[in-house]
């Protein structure tokens, strides 16, 4: 085979992944379009969470995630509060295509160490915090934005909020335990729109950049996942336990 040929062979085959990848992004979006504001209620007891139903007892949109980790559920859910989005290639595109697409500008603050003060910094509040297995973060917003703005609101005036044209989002990290040294990771993240005029703008967004944001739900899980676990093998290495059996002793 020729380079002229291999060329040929390899543009051909870049043109079925490319038309493949779009077709399957508008077939998406049709399904999203179509399945907006008719959410799929949690079908598992576990699956349920109090708290997101106190503060968003109905929602347009729903999306959960969760993946089984070999830690307890304090250190994973200690490993998910600290990650770093940023750290993911296809995370950090994701951010770059929303900025190009929607023509907005990337922020320009100093980073926090931790997910949550990363989140807190850009205008998520805390509406629950259970220590040690689960936070509820929420905001009001109108995501459609270009330089999209989060509004925190204290939890008292959360659930009731009805200002028009913007959107609620809450979303959480929950680590639930399933033995002493096993536990399921869980995110959630629930919207709705306060009048029609904002549904009917929200449900265009979702529809087309819902697909960016579930993939970075998705990609998430890994991390927390190879994070907690390192934590749980250091925290649980024989020499460690030994030392503060030694140091408890004395």
């Amino acid at each position: 085979m020729t380079s002229k040929s291999i060329v040929r062979s390899t543009g051909r085959w870049l043109a079925v992944g490319v038309g493949l990848v779009a077709a399957t992004y508008v077939t998406y979006v049709g399904y999203a379009w179509i399945r907006y504001g008719n959410v799929r209620p949690a079908t598992r007891p576990e699956e349920h969470d109090a708290w997101l139903d106190r503060f968003m007892p109905a929602y347009d949109v729903v999306e959960r995630h969760r993946i089984r980790i070999d830690a307890p559920a304090d250190i994973t859910f200690e490993a998910a509060t600290k990650m770093d989005l940023q750290r993911s290639p296809m995370i950090r595109a994701i951010f770059k295509g929303r900025e190009w697409i929607m023509r907005s500008h990337p922020a320009s603050q100093p980073k926090p160490a931790s997910f949550i003060d990363q989140m807190r910094g850009i205008g998520w509040g805390v509406l629950a915090d259970v220590p040690g297995r689960e936070i509820v973060m929420g905001a009001v917003t109108r995501p459609w934005m270009a330089d999209v703005v989060f509004r925190p609101l204290p939890p008292e005036e959360f659930a009731a909020f009805r200002d028009p044209d913007y959107v609620k989002i809450a979303w959480t990290l929950r680590a639930d335990p399933v033995g002493p040294a096993e536990s399921v990771f869980r995110t959630e993240t629930r919207a709705v729109a306060t009048d029609s005029v904002a549904r009917a703008k929200f449900r265009r967004y979702w529809s087309l950049l819902s697909p960016g944001i579930i993939l970075i739900r998705w990609a998430s899980l890994g991390p927390v996942k190879a994070d907690a676990e390192r934590r749980a093998r250091e925290a649980f290495r024989p020499g460690r336990i030994k030392l503060e059996r030694q140091g408890a002793s004395s």
